[in-house]
């Protein structure tokens, strides 16, 4: 899910700040002035007979800008003291952990069906692997039951605001399911991994940290030498096309669900507003000022599902950084301008009603990309999370369709 994102401009919210002023001086004839310039003519050995020095100019009140966090609303049905967990600050990744422990089995029993019919005996494994930037980056696998013969490595890259926490969970076991081990990170500054919370200082890091973990899980023992598969959502899709566009050959084909690969013309702030934001951003690369709205409407077509998302307790859904803000527009006008550069076999799902990212972008890439093996499958009427916020036939209809695509590349091996 990556119902955070939004990239469309709208005046800045100026209910964001609050003026607030130092305590003005005591009025002149306060008891305290006089007990001031007394003060002062002792320190000064001033006689009583001196003129008294004229009042010092009451000092100029200092302006302070405070940026007012946004409130997370109580979730329906949940204990006060769960919501009081969940209204956590989550800055940081400790609170985040936390936070997400304390969740683990309220997620669990969703009325979801990528939860109550996530298959049994699957085998999963977490851990943190430490990157070459010194950050813990939360890793997780799901393979297949014992003694199921594993046909390839999915590696699956979240949107943003997203974690592979949540509804990832139940569709890495249905990869699972079907003969596959799946791994997938959370990236820096997003879910349980290190980082400010929602911040991306530079893309490329997060590009350069998919290469690095998938690198080493690609040696794993469990998969050595079987096809290699990456998988991108929405901003994810961003990430795993320039980790192509990086490493051309290290994949054996690529999947993008809803990918944000170009910003729609529709929806792109006017120049004069992207040289703003990129000034800003130089000064306040942190501020949460990049106006945004909730899109889970947009991005969950059943209002049941829907109402599901907000146990989704890490994800980020404050507005968006400016600097994060800035490096989602420079990555797409990246990948853009080398867009024809892609070679790998390629998947594409979209649905064709989404609202967030533009399922044209998506006809854009499949026409442009140089790849000899392409797929563009448009579900009808979709909304941005087709792999999660659909009816059950339609979600497991477009998992199905990412599973046989698959297949057909492994036995190619």
């Amino acid at each position: 899910m990556d119902p955070a994102l939004t990239l469309g401009f709208r005046s800045p919210e100026l209910s964001l700040f609050r003026l607030r002023s130092d305590s003005p001086p005591p009025p002149l004839g306060d008891p305290r002035r006089a007990l001031s310039r007394r003060a002062v003519r002792a320190r000064l050995n001033l006689s009583s007979a001196s003129p008294p020095p004229p009042p010092p100019p009451p000092p100029s009140p200092r302006t302070r800008l405070t940026v007012a966090a946004k409130k997370k609303p109580p979730i329906d049905g949940l204990s006060d003291e769960m919501n009081a967990i969940a209204s956590q600050r989550l800055d940081f990744a400790p609170a985040r952990r936390r936070v997400r422990a304390a969740f683990a089995e309220v997620q669990r029993q969703l009325d979801h069906c990528l939860f109550k019919l996530a298959p049994a005996g699957i085998r999963t494994e977490e851990w943190y692997e430490t990157n070459s930037n010194g950050l813990q980056i939360f890793c997780k696998s799901w393979l297949p039951k014992v003694g199921v013969r594993i046909k390839g490595a999915v590696c699956f890259c979240h949107g943003y605001g997203d974690t592979c926490t949540f509804f990832f969970e139940g569709i890495a076991r249905h990869f699972a399911s079907k003969g596959y081990a799946v791994y997938a990170l959370d990236h820096p500054g997003f879910g349980l991994s290190d980082g400010l919370h929602g911040y991306i200082s530079n893309f490329d890091e997060l590009v350069d940290n998919v290469i690095e973990q998938y690198t080493k899980i690609k040696e794993r023992p469990e998969v050595r030498g079987l096809p290699r598969f990456i998988l991108g959502q929405s901003m994810g899709g961003a990430v795993t096309l320039k980790v192509h566009l990086k490493q051309p050959d290290a994949w054996d084909g690529v999947v993008l669900v809803a990918p944000m690969c170009k910003i729609s013309d529709a929806v792109r702030p006017p120049e004069a507003v992207v040289k703003v934001l990129t000034f800003m951003s130089s000064v306040l690369p942190k501020a949460k000022l990049f106006p945004q709205k909730d899109l889970a409407e947009l991005a969950f077509r059943e209002s049941k599902k829907r109402k599901m998302a907000v146990y989704n307790v890490i994800c980020y859904n404050d507005q968006t950084r400016l600097q994060t803000a800035s490096e989602l527009l420079r990555a797409t006008d990246d990948i853009e301008s080398q867009v024809e550069k892609v070679s790998s076999p390629l998947l594409i799902l979209h649905g064709a009603g989404d609202k967030v990212t533009d399922p044209s972008v998506s006809k854009f890439l499949y026409e442009k990309a140089s790849s000899k093996d392409k797929t563009l499958k448009l579900y009808e009427g979709g909304y941005h999370c087709i792999l999660e916020g659909e009816s059950d036939e339609k979600i497991f209809m477009a998992l199905d369709d990412i599973v046989s695509w698959l297949d057909s590349r492994c036995s190619l091996k």
